[in-house]
This record gives C-alpha cells, sequence and structure tokens, in this order.
C-alpha cells in the first residue's frame, strides 16, 4: 500500500496552479482519481475546461465566486467565509470516501490565511487524512504548521513579471 504525502505549492511567482495542474493531469493519466477543488478564484480559468474533461478528475466548483477577499464589505465576507466553509466541509468529505487518490486544493493558503476555514479542522484533517491520499495545496505564505506538516514545500519566487509593468493578466497564460 502506497503512502500518500502532502504536498505545498507556494511563493510570490507565477505557476503554482499550474504545477498543481499538472500534477493531477500526470497522475490522471496514470489511473489515479483525482478531486479538484478552488477556493478565490472565479470559473473562468482556462484549465478548468481540460480538468473538467479529463477522465479519473473531479472538479469541485463554487456556488458564488467574491472577486478579492480584501475588497469585499463585512457582508459579503461572512457570506464567503460561509461558502469556503462549505466547500470545504465537502473537499474533507469527500478526501476521505476512499474515492480518490489525490486532492488538490488550490489557493488554500489564502483561504486558510483570511479565515475562510477553520484552521483547526484544516490541520486535524491534513494530520489523519487517509494515509493513501497525496494532497497537494497552493497559496502564498503558508503558515509554519502547514509546512511542518508537508512532505514537499516548493517555492515559486518572482524573479520578474509583467504586472509590475502593468500588463493585465492574459487569457490562456495567467488564467
Amino acid at each position: 500500500m502506497k503512502k500518500g504525502l502532502i504536498h505545498i505549492y507556494c511563493g510570490d511567482g507565477k505557476g503554482k496552479t499550474t504545477a498543481a495542474t499538472g500534477l493531477a493531469v500526470r497522475a490522471a493519466g496514470s489511473g489515479m482519481k483525482v478531486l479538484f477543488s478552488r477556493f478565490l478564484k472565479n470559473e473562468d480559468s482556462g484549465e478548468l475546461k481540460i480538468l473538467d474533461a479529463v477522465e479519473g478528475i473531479t472538479v469541485l466548483h463554487m456556488d458564488k465566486s467574491f472577486g478579492f477577499f480584501n475588497t469585499l464589505s463585512e457582508a459579503e465576507k461572512a457570506e464567503a467565509q460561509e461558502t469556503y466553509a462549505r466547500l470545504w466541509d465537502t473537499v474533507c468529505e469527500k478526501a476521505v470516501s476512499g474515492e480518490y487518490d489525490m486532492l488538490v486544493v488550490d489557493e488554500f493558503m489564502a483561504a486558510y490565511h483570511y479565515g475562510l476555514i477553520d484552521h483547526t479542522k484544516s490541520l486535524a484533517f491534513l494530520e489523519k487524512k487517509p494515509k493513501e491520499l497525496e494532497v497537494v495545496l497552493t497559496g502564498r505564505n503558508p503558515d509554519e504548521k502547514l509546512i511542518g506538516l508537508a512532505d514537499y514545500v516548493s517555492e515559486i519566487r518572482k524573479i520578474k513579471h509583467p504586472f509590475d509593468r502593468e500588463i493585465r493578466a492574459r487569457r490562456g497564460i495567467e488564467y
């Protein structure tokens, strides 16, 4: 029986979601069942069309998109917190069902940082996950506790980025 490990793709550079998506496709291509979920992103990303079409990958979509958390009103933040907490509960329930070999949670770090998902529940899930389940978490600035639980931590560092020159995100490249 294989042991599932925990991966973190973090940092301020471009490519965290791309790396996680590539790993999910590789896993599905090798016959693994992948559960792929996303926090804090809308449904307009190009990779979703491909992921939805790949046999062996199940994508959990958000009920509603909220935009950047730091721009939300207090009422919107409360609604977002409820929505993300429900999604996280669903993710955890499905991940422990035995149906999946890999769980990818894109922008987990931001949801964790902003308190959109419960820290205690999140840490408990990672500590007690099924031993065969591979877990991939992405996002900037992982908490030290998360780093301590991870087997892989890959930092993607920005050296230069078009955003710095006010070049907007481009479909098919950044999303």
